[in-house]
């Protein structure tokens, strides 16, 4: 089997009928996905993924399609889309933000399948105590694994920037990041009954107090939101790319595939996209 070049990993958010600020529609997903399947590729579980960045061998073709936070249409939209074509996800879910309940109705049961607000509007529910509203219940995410459409992993328990919140007291933002991550652990191990080593940041931000908690609580595999490199054999996986779905159809993401991971088109790609954000940050 030819090895991949390198592997690029997909970021989507939201699942929903409106569109809008990192969502994409249902009919835009099946087509991004369906467009995936055609061309023939594989998408990895994370411990393929960990093995290719070891220096293992996967598909020619593959990608690592990832969700984050970890909302109800996840399930209600993105989940039969994946099960209708044998592809698979990874969900970065907030911990602390998921409720208990029962399984809610998804997309081609018959049933009415629960409102879903858009980002803004669900960021106002969660932050009024609504998650249940807007976000995934355990039950749900246990369904999903056993449908094998969606793995998990952590994306922390609350979300929170504590860069932000506890300002230059170092040793407060390290001791909030180590319980942070604690509570994540603690609360994929007792809901789903273990926990990998693979963690995405809130915001994808990250410094070396975040990277070396995250060390510590023993998170390997980090996952930020830099679109500008290729994840390697070999690359460091404290540090792995990922780009941004945007909400159009099949053809673009596959030429979005295709520019990024070209072992030549690619590097050069992301250099030019670099210089436009210097240049736009300049102004």
């Amino acid at each position: 089997m030819s090895n991949a070049p390198n592997v690029p990993v997909l970021m989507y958010h939201h699942v929903h009928p409106a569109g809008g600020m990192i969502a994409v529609t249902p009919e835009v997903f099946e087509q991004q996905i369906a467009g995936l399947a055609r061309a023939g590729y594989t998408s990895l579980s994370a411990q393929q993924f960990a093995d290719y960045l070891a220096g293992g061998t996967v598909p020619e073709k593959s990608v690592l399609i990832t969700f984050d936070d970890g909302y109800l249409n996840n399930w209600t939209y993105a989940h039969p889309v994946l099960q209708r074509y044998g592809m698979k996800a990874i969900l970065f879910l907030i911990t602390g933000w998921l409720g208990q309940g029962d399984v809610r109705p998804y997309e081609g049961q018959g049933l009415p399948v629960p409102h879903s607000p858009d980002h803004h509007e669900s960021k106002r529910l969660v932050a009024a105590g609504r998650t249940d509203e807007v976000m995934l219940r355990w039950s749900e995410v246990r369904a999903m694994l056993a449908a094998g459409t969606f793995e998990v992993h952590s994306h922390t328990h609350t979300h929170t920037r504590w860069d932000k919140e506890c300002g230059p007291d170092v040793a407060a933002k390290r001791q909030h990041i180590a319980q942070e991550l604690k509570d994540s652990r603690a609360a994929l191990i007792h809901e789903l009954g273990g926990v990998s080593d693979h963690l995405c940041w809130p915001q994808g931000y990250f410094d070396d107090d975040y990277v070396q908690m995250a060390r510590e609580a023993g998170f390997r595999h980090l996952y930020t939101t830099d679109a500008l490199g290729q994840n390697l054999p070999g690359a460091n996986p404290e540090h792995i790319y990922r780009f941004a779905v945007r909400n159009l159809g099949g053809s673009w993401l596959n030429r979005r595939i295709w520019m990024s991971r070209h072992p030549i088109v690619g590097p050069r790609y992301h250099a030019w996209k670099a210089w436009k954000r210097r240049v736009r940050n300049r102004k």
